[in-house]
């Protein structure tokens, strides 16, 4: 499986960004998609996760209210909408795929990142 992450950027704090994900390589749809991300100088830490038909949603409860997660099965990608970002949202973040969900998320695959950096 292989993940592919855009979207990622500079933006002044207060901005929307949105990163997209598509995964490819595999026959099945999976039943959980999510973020990731590794600030600097920081342990990777989860931001979100979806189920396979977005009945469920999960998010950190340092981005809860400001980050939307979405997917769309028929394209096989997921997606991130950061609205209020934030200085300390500044980090490289992960497409991850599959896996479960139990307290955290616990994916299968890994995409390669994509920055994204909050001025103030």
């Amino acid at each position: 499986v292989q993940l592919q992450a855009s979207g990622g950027g500079l933006v002044q704090a207060g901005s929307s960004l949105t990163l997209s994900c598509t995964a490819s390589g595999r026959s099945f749809t999976s039943n959980f998609m999510g973020w990731f991300r590794q600030a600097p100088g920081k342990e990777r830490e989860f931001v979100s996760c979806i189920t396979l038909t977005g009945s469920r949603t999960y998010y950190a409860d340092s981005v809860k209210g400001r980050f939307t997660i979405s997917r769309d099965n028929a394209k096989d990608m997921v997606f991130l909408q950061m609205n209020s970002l934030k200085p300390e949202d500044t980090a490289v973040y992960y497409c991850a795929d599959d896996g479960y969900y139990s307290g955290n998320y616990y994916p299968d695959h890994w995409g390669k990142g994509t920055l994204v950096t909050v001025s103030s």
